[in-house]
């Protein structure tokens, strides 16, 4: 089934009419453009028209997964937007009437999942061996230790009602000793017992105590607010008045730098080759805006700092069609060939809390500086947890978070805890928000080279995971019908989740819930498989949604693990048939 822009989406409000996800994505397309209009070049509009969100089965038109927020049609219209993007940058070549641009709505599901889905070999996220077959970038054993992995989590505190996400991040001990606890406890391996024990520690304190705590200790979390509680704070109305991303100028020193023109005038197939994208990020968000522009034909580089730890599991997932090397910026040595790499890099992503890049030295402003001294401008693109961090008034923009944090802070965790039938919030599974915030900041960066390329100059983009679940909320739940319907389709045992509960255990839970349920989203034709020299087998990654006229959308090599290539632009290997349809390795 596939919906195009002139479709009229009845009211499925009253529920006389099955709900569409294609219909209702149509919709939130307009609000996506709406609340963006200020940051988008006119040229990308001249293409919304030619938008069709495709369904070849049931399963991608109806809502699939246990949550009651408009996860897959936010998603499905930043893909169109994505889409016209690229058109749009392929526009600048050779000008069309029109260009077909299709969102495969299972796909976008997929997308969703992801980090559920992928897996080495057939291991998934949720099976215990798969942490032998991965290089081990858990510096501080906050993963593989269960006591320590569930310091981040949602507990209740001393106050009946009041929840606080506290967040061990990729370290845990901190986080452990400001609650009162030992960093390590080796008998304490039981999942209930551990999650009664941090609980217990938790609800020896308020919320503003725990707040002081985390400022003392320099550590992520908040309160569990609802979204109206947020909007109340000076930080979200001052989130709440801006885009879902801004895209501004830097400088405007340096001349229009044109895409590159394959042979004989014809483009290339896809619509960033020849662009260098240096990412300076870790865990989901940042980095899948490199994976996402490496689907379209950027030479993603990937650096990390070997001092510096990581999930191991999410690598497989995020690192897909990039080179990664490993370089840490405090060495001289190292610095002296990071510099070499900028030197002709046009993309900066930067995933981490503000002013971390800076004080290495590397603030947006010097590096508008350098790209001006070369003659060529760059983009800086900023993906980070609050948002605000250039917006007087964002008085939290400085601080550390994640996904959770997000999805607690701005009253996501709050509607999906109602949904669930408990009046506490309880963290959604997967994490979408992720994803949805590497959508953005993947519009950013190609509104950014957009801009270059016509007007010239530097300029920084900006988004948030908050700004991702505000633009998620400003969509509204489901009808009550959904919901209801939802309820009784899924899998009891998921709605016995708690707000404790971690957030493997959600999304285990939906995932099994939604294999039974939905069962074509786990098609072949619905992942991408290749064998992977950096893993040592054969890696399975969702394919892309996206699929525009004229232009492939995909990866041209397979995905490794942070820091198995040479710190270098030249070389590097591709698989152009991996473009070229469904592939499954036995």
């Amino acid at each position: 089934m596939a919906i195009g822009r002139t479709a009229m989406n009845p009211s499925v409000q009253s529920g006389t009419v099955p709900y569409s996800v294609g219909l209702a994505a149509n919709d939130a397309l307009d609000t996506l453009l709406q609340s963006s209009e200020s940051e988008l070049p006119t040229e990308f509009l001249r293409y919304v028209q030619d938008v069709i969100f495709d369904s070849p089965s049931v399963d991608g038109n109806s809502v699939c997964l246990p949550c009651p927020m408009r996860q897959q049609e936010a998603c499905a219209a930043l893909k169109a937007l994505e889409g016209c993007a690229a058109a749009a940058i392929a526009g600048l070549r050779e000008r069309k009437n029109k260009t077909d641009i299709s969102i495969n709505l299972e796909r976008v599901t997929c997308f969703l999942m992801s980090a559920y889905i992928a897996n080495l070999d057939g291991l998934d996220k949720c099976n215990p061996k798969i942490r032998f077959r991965l290089p081990d970038t858990d510096l501080n054993n906050a993963q593989s230790i269960l006591y320590r992995r569930l310091s981040a989590g949602l507990y209740e505190t001393r106050n009946p009602g009041e929840y606080y996400h506290i967040h061990g991040s990729l370290e845990a001990s901190a986080t452990l000793r400001m609650i009162g606890l030992p960093a390590f406890v080796p008998g304490l391996t039981d999942y209930r017992q551990c999650i009664n024990t941090i609980e217990a520690a938790v609800k020896q304190f308020s919320a503003g105590e725990l707040e002081q705590g985390n400022q003392r200790y320099r550590q992520a979390g908040v309160i569990a607010l609802t979204n109206q509680q947020y909007r109340q704070t000076p930080h979200g109305g001052v989130m709440d008045s801006l885009p879902p991303f801004t895209v501004q100028p830097l400088d405007m020193y340096t001349p229009p730098v044109p895409f590159l023109d394959g042979e004989d005038g014809d483009g290339p197939s896809q619509c960033l080759k020849g662009i260098r994208v240096i990412e300076l990020c870790r865990v989901i968000a940042g980095p899948t805006i490199g994976r996402s522009l490496a689907a379209h034909g950027a030479s993603v580089l990937k650096i990390t700092s070997p001092q510096v730890p990581d999930v191991p599991f999410f690598q497989l997932d995020v690192n897909a069609g990039k080179h990664t090397t490993s370089l840490h910026l405090k060495d001289p040595a190292d610095r002296a060939i990071f510099e070499s790499l900028l030197a002709t890099a046009d993309v900066i992503l930067d995933g981490y809390r503000p002013g971390v890049i800076a004080r290495l030295g590397y603030s947006p402003e010097v590096l508008a500086a350098k790209a001006a001294g070369r003659g060529r401008g760059i983009i800086y693109v900023a993906e980070d947890c609050f948002g605000g961090a250039d917006v007087l008034g964002a008085e939290w923009a400085g601080r550390p978070g994640w996904q959770q944090i997000a999805d607690c802070v701005t009253g996501v965790a709050w509607e999906q805890g109602l949904f669930m039938g408990l009046n506490e919030p309880v963290v959604p599974p997967f994490p979408m928000s992720d994803y949805g915030t590497g959508c953005l900041g993947t519009v950013a960066a190609m509104t950014g080279l957009y801009r270059r390329a016509v007007e010239g100059g530097s300029w920084v983009c900006r988004t948030s995971l908050s700004q991702y679940n505000l633009f998620l909320l400003s969509l509204g739940t489901y009808p009550a019908a959904v919901q209801d319907q939802l309820r009784r389709r899924h899998d009891p045992h998921f709605f016995a989740l708690r707000h404790s509960d971690s957030v493997d255990e959600v999304g285990g839970r939906a995932l099994r819930s939604i294999r039974r349920l939905h069962p074509a989203l786990f098609a072949d034709t619905m992942m991408q498989s290749a064998y992977s020299d950096g893993f040592g087998g054969i890696v399975t990654w969702p394919r892309e949604a996206l699929e525009v006229d004229g232009l492939k959308v995909g990866h041209v090599r397979p995905t490794r693990p942070n820091g198995f290539d040479a710190p270098t632009w030249e070389g590097w290997e591709s698989d152009e048939s991996l473009l070229d349809g469904p592939t499954t390795l036995g």
